[in-house]
């Protein structure tokens, strides 16, 4: 029963309420505190030792390259670029909502901070044009999934670091399956808006010298992805010094653009810190949690369980997307990253599933579990700045729940889509 005790602490302190963070550290600090061998001073020492990585470093780097973008005016400039080529199709809007989160899946890497600034900035307006705002919301929140592996991918990062996968190569898997649901969602916004009768955004289309003149203001700001995974690729950086160069580059621009002024310094770091902090407190007690789940052999156990019911890739692939949804229903998605990684990479591995299609398959499905109820932070996100209410954003969103599980399963069982790229670059 002590062998369990960290586990226990774990569900009732995620079951009334506790911070995801603190919840995992208590059960962390519950076992060394019951281990009698184990010195309690070690749970400070784990906590501290996880930071010293190298390859974590990219995440704060790369969250201040998207908040740098904001305030640099290049989000604005790729808006202007993203409705410049769709903005005249019926529900125009719509399709720049999810054009301009597969542009800035290269740009901010997070969809939580995707679908906070187009909730800001796009749904406004989508409302004024006669949007409905619960399909304004749910366009918003599902489309923000597609940033998530979009290179650079917070959610990559901290999947490689913790399997000990080539984040080169898992940047370059995200580029395929990123572009090919930013088509299929586009092809659903498309019928939905046809449906609906919604209009589009701009009364005439643009003309070629018109985008031309928008691809030049965005330009600069698109050419950061394929700096970055040229750079990783040709060995010009690693994944981390990419995030440094980045930063830098996004800084440049800003000047540039004459936008980025020095009193931007000090938003820019707070921005930076909070977000970092938050992921980086969830890796320092997830750090502690997996030492106890080292000791205690729970990845064996449960490869050994799952090889059990079957050693099948395509069933195994199905059982574990059914536990990672229920799991991203109740826990935040980098958090479920960070404890269920060691665990299950084991279990791919030893019936021959290739870890970086995996990878990509484990990060698409927790955030896709991010717009669903009960706990769904992309959604609450959405909703909280919309001002919908969850049964409405819910009701509107099922039409994306149903292309996105989809285009998970096509992901799942056709490894090719995430890993032609990278071998064919690696190889």
């Amino acid at each position: 029963m002590m062998d369990l005790l960290p586990l226990i602490v774990l569900f009732i302190a995620i079951a009334i309420g506790v911070p995801v963070a603190l919840a995992i550290g208590m059960a962390g600090m519950t076992f060394f505190m019951f281990a009698g061998a184990m010195p309690t001073e070690l749970f400070v020492q784990r906590m501290i030792a996880v930071t010293h990585s190298f390859p974590l470093l990219a995440v704060p780097l790369f969250v201040m390259t998207g908040v740098v973008m904001n305030f640099a005016g290049i989000t604005s400039r790729m808006m202007a670029f993203a409705e410049s080529l769709t903005g005249h199709w019926i529900g125009g809007l719509a399709q720049v909502n999810v054009l301009l989160s597969t542009l800035l899946g290269g740009v901010a890497g997070s969809a939580n901070a995707d679908a906070a600034m187009q909730a800001k900035v796009l749904v406004p307006e989508m409302n004024k044009r006669g949007y409905d705002t619960a399909f304004s919301s749910a366009v918003t929140a599902s489309s923000a999934i597609i940033s998530v592996i979009i290179p650079p991918s917070i959610g990559l990062i901290l999947y490689g670091f913790m399997s000990d996968v080539s984040i080169g190569r898992l940047f370059l898997a995200g580029i395929v399956p990123g572009i090919v649901l930013c088509v299929s969602m586009m092809a659903l916004v498309a019928f939905m808006a046809k449906r609906l009768n919604l209009k589009p955004a701009l009364d005439v289309k643009t003309t070629w010298g018109q985008r031309l003149v928008a691809f030049r203001g965005a330009s600069l700001a698109l050419m950061v992805p394929v700096g970055i995974v040229g750079g990783i690729r040709f060995g010009f950086f690693t994944p981390t010094e990419a995030g440094a160069m980045a930063v830098v580059f996004s800084i440049f621009v800003g000047i540039l653009y004459g936008e980025l002024k020095p009193h931007h310094f000090k938003p820019i770091m707070e921005q930076t810190i909070q977000a970092t902090a938050i992921v980086l407190l969830v890796i320092c007690m997830a750090s502690t949690f997996g030492f106890f789940m080292t000791w205690e052999r729970i990845p064996v156990i449960v490869a050994e369980a799952m090889l059990a019911l079957t050693e099948n890739p395509f069933l195994l692939l199905l059982m574990i997307n059914v536990l990672l949804i229920i799991v991203g229903m109740f826990i935040e998605g980098s958090a479920s990253l960070i404890l269920l990684t060691p665990i299950l990479v084991p279990v791919i591995a030893s019936v021959g599933i290739d870890p970086v299609h995996f990878g990509i398959v484990m990060v698409l499905n927790l955030t896709i579990a991010g717009i669903t109820p009960p706990l769904g932070t992309i959604m609450f996100t959405t909703c909280a700045v919309t001002g919908i209410s969850i049964g409405a954003f819910v009701r509107a969103a099922l039409p994306f729940y149903a292309l996105l599980f989809t285009m998970l399963l096509i992901l799942t069982f056709i490894p090719a889509i995430s890993l032609w790229l990278p071998n064919l670059q690696f190889n």
